[in-house]
C-alpha cells in the first residue's frame, strides 16, 4: 500500500513486501507462506481494489512463496552419489533460475493485461517529447531521432523493468535468509552467496534465445527483451557473486569491487560482468548432516 502511494520508491517498497513471505517460509514451511499470501491477497483486495491484489499476487506473492518452497527442498545426499549421513539442499543457481522464469511470465501477463505495445509507448515518447520542446525548444528532437527512440523504448521497458524486478526479489530473498538464520529458525543452512551464487548452464540457452528474438520484430521481440532483462539480471548477480569470490584475500578487494559496482552504471562495464556471469556457470549444492527434522520435500 505503502508503494502504491509513494511512486518516488515503488519498486523498492513493492520487492521488501516480498520479505514477511519469504520470512515465513523459510522459518515455518510452506503452509505458513500460503496463510501469508492468502491473507496479503485478500488484505489487498479488501484495502486497495482486486486487480492491486491480483498485481501483487503474480508479482510478488506467489514468487516469494515458491522460492521459500524451493529453499526448503532437502534429499539425502546419498541419492546424489554422496554420503548417507549428510542432506543436499536444491541448489541457489537453479532458484535463481526459477525466479528469472517467474519474473519473465509476470512481465508478460502485465503487459497483456495492459495492451503493452508500440501504440503505449508511442504516446509515451509523444508526450515526453512535447514537454521537453515546450521547456526546451531550440533541443527538440527530430523526428528521425524520434522515431529511433520509439522502437528502442518498447524493448527496453520490459527489459529493465524485468532486471530491476529479479535484481530486488533476491536481494528480499537473501536478506530473508539473513534473517531467519539470525532467528535460529531456518530449515535450510545459510550459504557463503558468493562462492553459491552462480546460474544454471542451461540458462545461457535462454538468454540467448531472448536475443534471437530481440531481432524477430512485434510481440516476439518484446518478449525476447523481457528474457533478456531477467536473464541478464541473473547473470549479473552471479557475475558480481564471482568477482566477490575471485577478490577473496586480496589487498586492493575494497577499492576493486567499489569500482565494478559504479562502473556498471555505463553499459559496457555492465556487459563486462554479465559475461563474468555466462563464463562461471554450475551447480553448487550445500550438504549439511542429516537430522530427524529435517524438511525434505522433494
Amino acid at each position: 500500500m505503502g508503494a502504491n502511494a509513494q511512486p518516488s520508491f515503488a519498486s523498492v517498497l513493492y520487492a521488501s513486501s516480498a520479505l514477511p513471505v519469504l520470512v515465513a517460509g523459510l522459518g515455518w514451511g510452506n503452509r505458513t507462506a500460503i496463510i501469508a499470501i492468502i491473507t496479503a491477497a485478500i488484505l489487498g483486495a479488501v484495502l486497495v481494489t482486486p486487480m492491486f491484489a491480483l498485481a501483487m499476487a503474480i508479482f510478488t506473492l506467489i514468487p516469494a512463496g515458491w522460492l521459500s518452497h524451493l529453499a526448503n527442498l532437502a534429499r539425502p545426499a546419498s541419492e546424489l552419489g554422496g554420503p548417507d549421513h549428510l542432506m543436499a539442499w536444491y541448489p541457489i543457481s537453479d532458484i535463481l533460475l526459477h525466479l528469472c522464469g517467474l519474473v519473465t511470465a509476470a512481465v508478460i501477463i502485465l503487459g497483456m493485461v495492459i495492451g503493452y505495445g508500440p501504440q503505449l509507448t508511442d504516446r509515451m515518447v509523444d508526450l515526453m517529447a512535447e514537454s521537453f520542446n515546450q521547456q526546451s525548444p531550440g533541443l527538440a528532437p527530430n523526428a528521425e531521432s524520434l522515431a529511433q527512440t520509439k522502437v528502442l523504448i518498447v524493448l527496453m521497458l520490459p527489459m529493465i523493468q524485468g532486471g530491476i524486478w529479479v535484481t530486488l526479489l533476491f536481494t528480499a530473498f537473501y536478506l530473508a535468509i539473513r534473517i531467519v538464520s539470525r532467528s535460529g529458525r531456518a530449515l535450510r543452512p545459510r550459504e557463503d552467496m558468493p562462492s553459491a551464487l552462480r546460474m544454471n548452464r542451461n540458462a545461457i540457452f535462454v538468454f540467448l534465445a531472448g536475443i534471437v528474438l530481440m531481432f524477430a520484430g512485434g510481440v516476439p521481440a518484446m518478449i525476447g527483451a523481457t528474457i533478456c532483462g531477467t536473464f541478464g539480471a541473473g547473470f549479473l548477480m552471479a557475475g558480481f557473486a564471482s568477482l566477490h569470490f575471485r577478490l577473496r584475500g586480496k589487498d586492493w578487494r575494497v577499492p576493486a569491487l567499489v569500482l565494478a559496482y559504479l562502473s556498471t552504471m555505463m553499459l559496457l562495464p555492465m556487459i563486462a560482468i554479465v559475461i563474468v556471469g555466462l563464463s562461471d556457470t554450475r551447480r553448487t549444492i550445500a550438504l549439511t548432516p542429516a537430522r530427524p527434522t529435517d524438511n525434505t520435500d522433494s
